[in-house]
């Protein structure tokens, strides 16, 4: 059969939208949101899709309306408009079909609003602190506490290596939590406000300086679960994930447990006598976690904004002024303050490293015992 002219161009127009939609079917099912690991999660997810497929019917409905009337009205078949005003039947009727499905609407959204923001009797508390850029996380009254730094190499980031499967998605030291257990995590910040999100648990929540808000999960299944910061809080912003992996509560207890014992080891090596070469190897590792980024791995640094470490005043002049600086920061820099971020033995031994490497080679050592004293004094 012979096609006319006006079949050829809807079927030149429609064949490659069906071409375009099977290609991209699989992209449009990785943008959409994710039903997540939690049950949480997943009645954000049916929320979603509920209203989804409400705006969509209303739209095939009013587009069908509107094209019917622009095909079948139009003046080349000689209608004429109508000239009736104000009926009060038909106003009536688009105000409240309207106003019903607004409140069908509503209902199933109070309902998941008030799940969301439900944080009470919790099994356990986190409290989760942002920082530029990484994550403090303490669990209250068991003396663990520690910070969560972005693990992607640096020549991952500047394309020297290839990038590898958790591309600024991993971490050292992840979040642990029980599986079957209520967690309420305690969010707030230290600089500025960071946003901490993981997509999986469908919670997400600003870190504000000064202000502690509350978000909680129930995770089922064991397993890594990533997210990241999504607040634009910086320069590294897209350097700082949220890993967190969920244990089953004996493996949990048993982690936990182990961490109580590192706390109070280290604890105790504050008062130990450490050798130059031991504070050195110590911050070295504490340098490339903390400091690098900003600092360069070979202490040249990123003049103006991140000065370099190698052969600066601060490095080779009077220890305490560099206690100083590491401990309580330089207001108006990028310089953050550590002297809550690392223990005694860290800020001793990063200092120690950054006096004598690089060829600086002061041959002076500052000991644990020295933190604590400046801090003290502070």
């Amino acid at each position: 059969m012979l096609l006319n002219a006006r079949q050829k161009w809807l079927g030149a127009l429609i064949a490659p939208s069906f071409v375009a939609s099977s290609a991209v079917a699989e992209p449009l099912s990785k943008i959409n949101l994710r039903p997540g690991a939690t049950e949480l999660s997943q009645d954000i997810y049916d929320l979603h899709m509920l209203i989804l497929w409400i705006c969509v019917a209303i739209g095939v409905a009013v587009f069908s309306v509107m094209i019917y009337s622009m095909i079948a009205h139009r003046k080349s078949l000689g209608r004429e408009p109508a000239t009736f005003h104000e009926n009060t039947k038909l106003e009536l009727l688009w105000t409240l079909i309207p106003i019903l499905i607004l409140v069908a609407m509503a209902v199933p959204a109070t309902g998941t609003l008030i799940e969301i923001n439900s944080p009470e009797d919790a099994d356990m508390d986190v409290v989760v602190t942002g920082y530029q850029w990484k994550w403090q996380y303490e669990y209250p009254g068991t003396g663990v506490s520690f910070f969560s730094v972005l693990r992607t190499p640096s020549d991952e980031i500047y394309n020297r290596e290839a990038k590898g499967e958790h591309y600024l998605l991993e971490v050292d030291e992840p979040l642990v939590i029980p599986t079957g257990k209520k967690v309420r995590f305690l969010i707030t910040a230290k600089d500025v406000i960071h946003s901490w999100w993981v997509p999986d648990f469908g919670v997400k929540r600003d870190a504000v300086p000064g202000y502690v808000s509350e978000l909680w999960t129930r995770v089922d299944e064991p397993g890594v679960y990533r997210g990241q910061c999504a607040e634009l809080c910086g320069k590294d912003h897209g350097f700082m994930p949220v890993v967190v992996v969920a244990k089953e509560p004996a493996e949990f207890d048993a982690w936990l447990a182990e961490r109580q014992e590192a706390a109070a080891r280290e604890a105790e090596l504050a008062s130990k006598d450490w050798t130059l070469d031991e504070l050195m190897a110590r911050g070295e590792q504490v340098y490339a976690r903390n400091c690098a980024a900003c600092h360069q791995a070979n202490g040249a640094g990123a003049p103006p904004a991140f000065p370099p470490l190698k052969d600066s005043p601060i490095a080779l002049g009077d220890p305490q002024r560099h206690i100083e600086v590491v401990y309580d920061g330089v207001p108006g820099t990028y310089m953050a303050a550590y002297g809550e971020q690392l223990s005694e033995v860290d800020l001793a031994a990063v200092i120690t490293y950054e006096r004598n490497a690089w060829g600086n080679n002061v041959g002076d050592q500052v000991n644990p015992i020295d933190i604590v004293e400046f801090a003290k004094s502070n």
